[in-house]
């Protein structure tokens, strides 16, 4: 990645978490499961979940602000506001002008992301396109969901998968003799297949939405088809894969995770495996990753990092940052 033309970059990381923690136990009292069953076939030990009263605005706030303060810039500063999630539950105003008036950030451009689980990636590129083009200068991101609004708490097959949280970043152009810090996205979508996960309702009449996947269609999808297009995304960033310090992918299911670091061949990387202790935190789960691996110094400022997000719609997005 080059500084031959404007580019932008990450300037701080931050994330936030519910307090509740539930434990695959607390869950085997609920459905028919165990702490062996999920921990062999999906990795998770414990999730956080949100309480009734904790929004989607309130953990993207939280995230924010801790983001905001680490950046060392006041939010005024910002003039943009992108926010990935696919569970917020009030339609306008958005959930980023939500955080911008929370911050009194005074008259950013503000709008969401919905490409569930590859939102967080989704926002990333598009807030770096904006700074590149010279539309912003200075950007917050956030990926925050709550899942829990929308799951089944009688179906094993989904309950047990997922948690809360909020990951938030602070992009800002690069100037003088400063690296690139996000490089070109790679992205898109198998929209015949969207509809293997769903969070659908049949009107106001009807049943609330519920989270429903075909976890088995996923799975031999992500396996097989998203290797590929991160080691594309490594290219286009001029990043061979043995100089990459760390790969954070959707934290989706640990088998998963595993499964595509080796095949990426990042033989030196960091695999980030939050997905043990935070379940799948959809949008939040890549940006949530990444900060707990900088905030324990586990990959050093300025190193390249691998992003990979991927979810409903069939969706995908990958990009190679460096840590700030």
């Amino acid at each position: 990645m080059s500084a031959a033309t404007p580019g932008s970059r990450i300037l701080s990381l931050a994330h936030h978490q519910p307090a509740r923690v539930v434990t695959n136990d607390d869950l085997a009292a609920l459905v028919d499961t165990s702490d062996e069953w999920i921990r062999s076939r999906i990795g998770i030990a414990t999730r956080r979940i949100a309480a009734a009263d904790e929004s989607v605005a309130d953990m993207s706030t939280a995230a924010a602000a801790k983001a905001v303060a680490r950046a060392g810039i006041d939010a005024s500063d910002i003039d943009l506001v992108i926010v990935a999630t696919c569970t917020a539950v009030d339609r306008m105003p958005s959930i980023a002008a939500r955080v911008a008036r929370s911050l009194d950030i005074p008259a950013a451009a503000v709008f969401d992301v919905n490409a569930a689980c590859a939102g967080f990636c989704y926002a990333l590129a598009t807030a770096d396109l904006a700074v590149r083009g010279g539309t912003s200068r200075t950007a917050l991101v956030v990926g925050a969901d709550k899942m829990s609004d929308f799951l089944d708490w009688q179906d094993r097959s989904t309950c047990v998968i997922f948690g809360d949280g909020a990951g938030a970043a602070i992009v800002t152009a690069t100037s003088g003799a400063d690296p690139d810090g996000i490089g070109p996205v790679v992205w898109g979508s198998q929209p015949q297949r969207g509809h293997v996960i769903t969070l659908e309702t049949t009107g106001p009449a009807g049943p609330p939405a519920l989270f429903r996947q075909d976890g088995g269609t996923v799975y031999r999808w992500a396996i097989t088809s998203l290797a590929p297009l991160a080691r594309q995304a490594c290219d286009r960033a001029g990043t061979a894969l043995p100089d990459l310090a760390a790969v954070v992918t959707h934290q989706a299911n640990l088998r998963i995770i595993n499964t595509i670091a080796r095949q990426i061949g990042a033989v030196n990387a960091v695999v980030a495996t939050d997905v043990v202790e935070s379940g799948n935190t959809s949008a939040a789960s890549v940006p949530l990753a990444l900060s707990k691996l900088v905030e324990r110094g586990e990959v050093p400022s300025g190193a390249p990092v691998l992003l990979l997000g991927f979810g409903a719609g069939l969706s995908y997005a990958a990009q190679v940052v460096r840590c700030p």
